[in-house]
């Protein structure tokens, strides 16, 4: 085995005091994880949080207080400019930022760390970065549920098939089709909302697991970030990790949903459904087929919500057999939701321009779906609704491939199924009148379209 060093030492490290030797390349190269370095932000504001609390409870004088956030204050524009440089000795985005500090301010840098473990230091880091990440996929969600609204809006009074086990089964207006999804969008967003709320609990204070001996004041350090709290069990505040596993959860159903829409859009798209066509820029075609026309986005979408599903899995597992409190697996979470987070992120862009730019031209249902309502018609009229399922059944005949056109059904037909059929209930075999006699709340009706939009129209503003 090779016996490498770093070149530069153990002095880059935050923990090399009781070692005699440098970390071996092996080390190195299987521990270190680059995925924080997204947290850049977020380490900066918690360390300008850190430092201010450090100052009021007189562990820092006000000159060492100014002097540290001015460096950070720097680090972070360099942070929101781009212009900030990670090298390859820094073990991780803490201490990066603590290596930049000392070239900005010199030796008070090495007071940054005190009353604080990165065990604090991520678990604060990755709330903080989970809250913006949260409000941006609200954000995203909200665009991507008008662009349903709006396709919704414009399909107006088009009639299609809903289905069940992919067979038709009632006539609804195609706006209700895609408001299912948008309302299906809009609990998404109550989901982060509610992640959120739960992120919002400071641990820093916690230190490595058992708090300090220092007269530390976590409430001032929390007020500073806007957090509503700070925690309550110091060992909870850097071993839980069910935050990042709900944000995670949050973020793969509504990848799930997505995924749902986007077999639809696969299915509406092909030869057999015919329901949509899809803009030449936002589908692709085939090296050997000269005629194809795929819609890549919506399969796409499908994939990463697969591999959303196996991240969020592993999130699951990486607790379930881990004491409490701080444990080195926990480095893998990192990883794990970002990926799923942006899984989201780019599928809602790609899936939303997909679909604003779609043109429906569906064709109309099959006559069958007026079935219900020519039973109904019966059940209003007194007959037991069994006995009315059973007489319109007969007008389909045992073989549901058989040909049997309701269209061409003659009052003499449903005379002959059942007594109780009057003559203008040949008119209700119109799948659009099927919808337009609908009268439960929040059905498959035209004013139940018009009162769905307008609801979302206020919860997605």
């Amino acid at each position: 085995m090779t016996d490498s060093r770093l070149d530069e030492g153990r002095g880059a490290q935050m923990w090399g005091g009781r070692f005699k030797e440098g970390p071996n390349r092996i080390l190195w190269d299987f521990t270190v994880d680059h995925s924080d370095r997204r947290l850049l932000a977020d380490d900066v504001f918690g360390s300008l949080a850190h430092v201010t609390m450090l100052g009021k409870v007189g562990l820092l004088s006000d000159q060492e207080v100014k002097a540290l956030t001015k460096g950070l204050e720097a680090i972070g524009t360099e942070a929101d400019e781009g212009t900030f440089q990670f090298e390859e000795k820094d073990e991780d985005v803490h201490s990066a930022v603590e290596r930049r500090l000392g070239e900005l301010v010199g030796e008070v840098a090495a007071k940054l760390h005190t009353g604080r473990s990165r065990n604090d230091q991520v678990a604060l880091d990755m709330r903080l970065y989970l809250m913006r990440s949260a409000d941006r996929r609200i954000s995203d969600l909200k665009r991507f549920g008008r662009i349903l609204v709006k396709a919704a809006r414009e399909a107006g009074d088009l009639v299609v098939s809903g289905y069940t086990h992919l067979q038709q089964a009632q006539a609804v207006p195609l706006a209700h089709h895609l408001l299912a999804y948008a309302w299906a969008i809009n609990r998404d967003q109550q989901r982060f909302d509610e992640v959120h709320r739960r992120l919002r609990v400071s641990p820093l204070g916690a230190g490595a697991l058992g708090g300090s001996s220092l007269p530390l004041d976590p409430t001032v350090s929390a007020r500073y970030l806007g957090l509503e709290d700070s925690f309550a069990n110091s060992m909870d505040a850097v071993g839980a990790r069910d935050h990042i596993a709900e944000y995670g959860f949050a973020a793969t159903q509504a990848l799930v949903h997505l995924s749902r829409l986007a077999e639809e859009c696969v299915l509406w798209a092909s030869h057999e459904f015919r329901w949509v066509t899809f803009g030449d820029a936002l589908t692709t075609g085939s090296s050997a087929m000269p005629h194809k026309k795929n819609p890549d986005i919506a399969e796409l979408t499908r994939g990463k919500a697969a591999i959303a599903i196996g991240h969020l899995t592993g999130l699951m597992a990486l607790q379930k057999g881990l004491p409490t409190t701080y444990n080195r697996d926990f480095q893998e979470d990192k990883a794990a939701v970002f990926a799923i987070d942006d899984a989201l992120a780019g599928s809602l862009k790609a899936l939303g321009a997909l679909i604003d730019g779609a043109v429906f031209h569906p064709p109309g249902p099959d006559p069958s779906v007026t079935a219900l309502d020519l039973a109904e018609v019966l059940v209003e009229r007194g007959v037991p609704f069994r006995e009315a399922h059973r007489a319109v059944g007969r007008l389909f005949g045992s073989d549901p491939n058989s040909g049997q056109d309701v269209w061409k059904v003659t009052y003499h037909d449903l005379a002959a199924a059942h007594s109780s059929f009057r003559p203008e209930d040949v008119a209700l075999t119109e799948p659009v009148k099927s919808v337009a006699r609908r009268r439960s709340a929040a059905g498959g009706s035209f004013s139940s379209v018009q009162e769905q939009l307008r609801r979302l129209d206020e919860l997605l503003a």
